[in-house]
């Protein structure tokens, strides 16, 4: 009677931890991203416990091979200061210039997951969305090269950069069309990796 009390024990035990390992579709919290371009690659790591369905919306988007072929499309500026550089929208692998950033309709929308710890640093990957709705993240992204307080608590961060910002900071430096926001010579997500972090090399 104590060995099936036992083995039952066992068996509820594993079902709890499944259950919140890979209930919320976040997965292995050891699983990195390997964003690869053609400038180099970014590797970042995610952040579950403050926004596992935004974490969760970027896996399931890298998994589906969504992002190969999406730009870097826009430098963002702030006063003529450079702040980040935004990808992840599909209009950019082969749509009008003009639709680059507005998204797709029928986008996965996934609600705000606003921290009132987390700062927008350098280095951090917070989710875009439309200015008026703050559950209108889809796929698009920022990865920032300087710090933007103004959007803590504004926008969901839901990774950081672990290796690579130096292809980041590359990026933010390429010349521009017409001295304007987009760059000159396009900057192609060619693929993005879901790996365990001990893979990276």
């Amino acid at each position: 009677m104590k060995i099936r009390s036992g083995l039952w024990l066992f068996v509820l035990l594993i079902l709890a931890f499944g259950s919140t390992s890979c209930g919320n579709g976040v997965g292995n919290i050891d699983e990195v991203a390997v964003i690869e371009t053609n400038y180099g690659n970014i590797v970042i790591e995610f952040m579950p416990d403050v926004a596992p369905k935004h974490v969760a919306n970027f896996k399931k988007l890298a998994r589906e091979n969504f992002y190969v072929g999406t730009k870097f499309h826009k430098l963002v500026k702030i006063s003529g200061k450079l702040i980040g550089i935004q990808g992840g929208d599909p209009n950019t692998i082969n749509g009008d210039p003009s639709t680059w950033g507005l998204g797709q309709q029928g986008q996965t929308r996934v609600p705000a997951e606003f921290s009132k710890t987390l700062r927008h640093e350098r280095g951090v990957i917070s989710a875009l969305r439309n200015d008026k709705d703050p559950d209108s993240a889809t796929s698009q992204f920022l990865i920032l090269t300087a710090p933007n307080p103004a959007w803590d608590g504004q926008y969901t961060i839901f990774a950081r950069v672990i290796e690579g910002m130096n292809v980041v900071d590359l990026i933010g430096k390429a010349p521009t069309l017409g001295g304007g926001d987009r760059p000159l010579d396009p900057v192609v997500v060619k693929n993005v990796r879901l790996v365990n972090r001990g893979e990276v090399k």
